[in-house]
């Protein structure tokens, strides 16, 4: 059976198998997870020469938090970050309470970062171009895959009700 249309159907881009794009990412994994392990070695080193009371280093390494994903302009890539513990916090002096806990933070992977801070300027652009709030989920899934950020429209209104008072400040 043929037909008279001369419309094209689309591939969505969930569909669409890129292997660039794919070792990428594992690249980008990689490298993040080993930056992430050079900065708590780092802070180890650091931290080398407080003791406990016993002779023991006050702060070692304690595995990693659980996997989650970090959206960036290439997709989705899963990360874990390094968890450091300090003994020295529940170490008894005598007193009945520990010392003061030191916690290692991320500088590179933030506690709550869930995207990099490059894709927090998408939305505002993709606005400003004339992308209707409805049309917002499906032009980020375009942009950066299956698994993009969800913005629903009534996100979108209250983001732009925060950078018309950015721009009101302004």
């Amino acid at each position: 059976m043929t037909t008279d249309t001369t419309i094209s159907a689309f591939l969505h881009p969930d569909t669409i198998e890129n292997p660039l794009t794919s070792v990428l990412r594992e690249g980008a994994r990689r490298l993040l997870a080993e930056a992430i392990e050079a900065e708590a070695e780092a802070f180890l080193a650091t931290m080398q020469e407080q003791r406990l009371c016993d002779g023991r280093a006050r702060f070692v390494r304690h595995g990693h938090r659980p996997e989650r994903v970090i959206q960036t302009r290439i997709g989705p890539v899963p990360v874990r970050r390094a968890k450091v513990r300090d003994r020295g916090a529940e170490a008894d002096d005598g007193s009945g309470k520990g010392g003061e806990r030191v916690t290692f933070t991320s500088a590179i992977l933030p506690k709550w970062a869930r995207r990099t801070k490059s894709l927090d300027a998408l939305p505002p652009v993709l606005y400003l171009r004339g992308i209707s709030t409805g049309d917002f989920q499906e032009a980020l899934a375009a942009l950066l895959g299956k698994d993009a950020l969800g913005l629903s429209p009534s996100v979108i209104g209250r983001l732009k009700d925060d950078w018309q008072g950015d721009y009101d400040r302004w």
